[in-house]
């Protein structure tokens, strides 16, 4: 157990470390809330970064898995989300458990099958609802609605970095599910 603890802290040590020098870009941007900021986390550099993504996928279940969060699949609203759920179920199938991913589409297609929520199916299964990072929780919340739509039966919503702005109270009283970070802002040295 020492060890597995050991190589938590190194792979979530390196992958501050990478999301500081590759993912934290300075200068007034808008974000898809609409609000400005003076900074963007841009979590794609991470998500699909050769050697990023696996440490975000190994933190991301090492973090579900001290909070007691037991789940089959994971995955959350196309683009942000798709990566992290991959990295996630990657990481899983590394330490020789089956966990699948899922896409949830922003809406129900109108043609093929009419899902909203593409991969293995979520009925009736513990899911966790991934984002890469949040502002407001109104991603994660559209893909928490589709999945319960779906039938999945939603364990928490997991993001890689939380920006204090409300997101997890937001997620947690209008979803009531537990809302989880790797990291926070402070974290990045943000103010």
């Amino acid at each position: 157990m020492e060890a597995m603890t050991q190589t938590f802290a190194a792979d979530r040590a390196r992958l501050l470390e990478l999301i500081k020098e590759l993912a934290v870009v300075r200068g007034k941007v808008i974000l898809s809330s609409g609000k400005e900021a003076d900074y963007y986390i841009d979590l794609r550099r991470i998500t699909l970064h050769h050697e990023a993504s696996r440490l975000a996928g190994r933190v991301m279940l090492a973090m579900l898995d001290d909070a007691g969060i037991e789940f089959e699949t994971a995955g959350g609203l196309t683009m942000g989300a798709d990566p992290v759920g991959t990295a996630l179920m990657h990481a899983a199938a590394d330490a020789g458990r089956a966990v699948d991913a899922f896409v949830v589409r922003k809406a129900q297609k109108s043609y093929g099958m009419g899902r909203q929520v593409e991969g293995p199916g979520v009925d009736g299964r513990r899911v966790v609802v991934l984002e890469d990072t949040s502002t407001t929780g109104g991603s994660a919340l559209a893909a928490v609605e589709g999945v319960r739509k779906a039938g999945g039966n939603i364990q928490a919503v997991a993001v890689i970095v939380d920006r204090d702005t409300g997101a997890k109270e937001r997620i947690e009283t209008e979803a009531g599910v537990p809302y989880l970070f790797a990291f926070g802002k402070d974290e990045l040295g943000l103010e």
